[in-house]
């Protein structure tokens, strides 16, 4: 049985106010991208990675990120979809290995993940075969219609999601091929395991495992990166 770590890393960014792909941007002089490809690097548990970039941006993300940084278990540089769910799918496409084969799927923009983490979401989807992090949700949820509230969540069943998300090889899959012959674009790879009827386990994730989306978020992490370098987390 191999794990095999999926990087989808082919948004747009366009939240980021046109500073480019967010994956490749600067953070405590390093890209967004190298700070978890070096845990996978570094992970006795991870035997691959599979990379999945814009098809325009293979050949810098190799050389600028890739080769630059030596991160020798990146097994595959995919071209990616028009959306996440495509390059997921495009990125599974290239995994090469047996149906009970582990697959770990990592936003390239959340720098923050740590080893620890990683092992966990492994020990799980060994035993249930899907499974993803996730923290409790510290504010009061609305739903909302208009501009009015028409009720309030109850908070304590609510978690947020993150990544790693981990399943066995097969089922995500069957999962991804189920959603594309449904029309069904899911939110993340979770919800189209969720569709299939399989349950999904859930490992309590980190508030710092953050995904940076905004200009904001990169404000954040530039701020959580200097407290960890002083010490102060």
């Amino acid at each position: 049985m191999k794990t095999i770590a999926l990087i989808p890393a082919a948004g747009q960014g366009k939240r980021m106010g046109g500073q480019g792909n967010k994956q490749y941007l600067m953070l405590g002089g390093r890209p967004i991208l190298a700070y978890c490809l070096e845990v996978f690097e570094h992970h006795p548990e991870i035997d691959q990675v599979i990379l999945v970039v814009p098809g325009a941006e293979i050949d810098f993300c190799r050389r600028e990120v890739v080769d630059k940084f030596k991160f020798g278990k990146v097994a595959a540089l995919v071209s990616g979809g028009a959306e996440r769910q495509d390059s997921v799918r495009l990125g599974l496409e290239a995994v090469i290995g047996e149906p009970d084969d582990l697959v770990l799927v990592h936003d390239g923009a959340r720098p923050f993940l740590c080893a620890g983490l990683v092992t966990r979401i492994i020990a799980e989807t060994r035993v249930t075969g899907a499974c993803l992090a996730a923290v409790p949700v510290k504010d009061t949820i609305k739903t909302v219609a208009g501009s009015r509230v028409v009720g309030t969540q109850p908070r304590q069943t609510l978690w947020q999601a993150q990544t790693p998300q981990g399943f066995h090889s097969d089922l995500l899959r069957r999962a991804h091929a189920a959603a594309v012959n449904a029309g069904i674009a899911g939110t993340d790879d979770a919800e189209l395991v969720e569709r299939l009827g399989h349950p999904v386990a859930v490992v309590e994730g980190d508030y710092h495992n953050l995904k940076i989306t905004t200009p904001g978020d990169l404000l954040a992490a530039e701020t959580l990166l200097a407290a960890r370098k002083e010490g102060r987390l």
